[in-house]
């Protein structure tokens, strides 16, 4: 198919032949990122409406519209819905940013709530309030649509979009392809944050094994705090990837369920070292916990070392602070230095004993 002309060219190619039509140029709301139709794998050229896009694709008896939605509301995405036969649990369920991952069928549309994940940088993960910060990504799938409905200010699907734009042999394959290159992208960062966070457990087991260390256990609390959220991401995911993999919908079709299985594989290679993570850093946990008894102990030994010393010279002193009149080498001019070197003595004595057990 020859490259399609910028605005002014063709805009409409059916089956008897194309059809001369100039777009018109129509602003996207705010809250719509990007509505484009794509035939044979081409993006068509121009700027449109849900409405014009839909009835351009349904007239050709080809292509696909994609729509990307930014965080709207009800009212702005209700014009849609109406338009591409949305179920309105699917559209009440986009609507709320707080959805597990998950797969559902609703007649001819299925619906696809993915976590989106981001590493949030920092100067030391034992220093750091917040490690991994999550976003949503609604997808509704549709014979001739793909529609995104994002949640997080890191899940753009720009660069992706661009990407896709540059490999029409991959949109040829319907909109389906949109849906795993989108599984794809979200998976391979998955993949990098577990990464870098696999590095910064690194750095902290260091520091917990370190002598003298001042590590806590909080801050290990707080990163399997992080890695929990991360694992809340990734774990339910499993199993939406797994049923696209295995011929789910007739809306998959057989070239692009062999990609979902390529995912399925990344995801569970994410699973595997998400759970490694958890169990390393209960491990921390306990080795912290260990090591804080274990000052603790060493900690005390020493008190009670000083205080049996100490216990000396205060039991000599309160022995003659008694002031009876007859005390033996009471009146003795050699009296105070013997005192004072018997107590010095054992007193030396006390301390090579705990020095030597490891007290002092």
């Amino acid at each position: 198919m020859p490259a399609i002309p910028s605005l002014g060219g063709l805009r409409g190619r059916g089956n008897k032949g194309a059809v001369p039509v100039r777009p018109v140029p129509v602003p996207l709301s705010a809250y719509v990122v990007d509505c484009a139709v794509y035939v044979a794998g081409e993006r068509l050229p121009g700027r449109w409406t849900h409405v014009e896009a839909i009835k351009e694709v349904r007239k050709r008896h080809e292509g696909f519209v994609w729509i990307g939605l930014h965080e709207p509301d009800s009212q702005q995405i209700q014009g849609i819905a109406e338009t591409f036969g949305l179920h309105e649990l699917a559209v009440e369920d986009a609507l709320e940013a707080h959805q597990r991952p998950k797969l559902e069928r609703y007649d001819d549309t299925l619906f696809l709530v993915v976590k989106t994940v981001r590493y949030v940088e920092h100067e030391s993960p034992t220093t750091a309030n917040e490690i991994v910060e999550t976003g949503e990504l609604m997808v509704f799938l549709g014979r001739d649509f793909v529609i995104t409905v994002r949640h997080g200010n890191h899940s753009g699907l720009a660069r992706l979009r661009r990407e896709l734009d540059e490999d029409p042999e991959r949109l040829k394959l319907g909109p389906s392809a949109v849906v795993h290159a989108i599984a794809d992208h979200v998976v391979d960062h998955y993949l990098d944050v577990t990464g870098r966070i696999e590095n910064d457990i690194d750095v902290m087991e260091a520091q917990v094994f370190a002598p003298r260390s001042q590590i806590s256990a909080e801050q290990i609390y707080l990163m399997k705090r992080e890695v929990l959220e991360l694992r809340r991401a990734v774990m339910p995911l499993a199993t939406p990837v797994q049923r696209l993999a295995e011929g789910y919908t007739r809306l998959v079709p057989d070239e692009v369920r062999s990609y979902f299985r390529d995912v399925a594989d990344h995801l569970t290679t994410v699973s595997e070292r998400v759970a490694a993570f958890d169990e390393l850093l209960s491990t921390l946990v306990d080795a912290t916990v260990a090591k804080i008894s274990l000052q603790q102990n060493t900690d005390m030994r020493k008190i009670t070392s000083w205080a049996a010393i100490i216990t000396i010279p205060t039991m000599i002193a309160g022995i003659y602070g008694m002031n009876f009149d007859y005390m033996p080498e009471l009146h003795w001019k050699f009296g105070y230095p013997l005192v004072i070197t018997v107590i010095l003595a054992i007193c030396l004595l006390l301390y090579r004993i705990f020095r030597k057990n490891g007290w002092l």
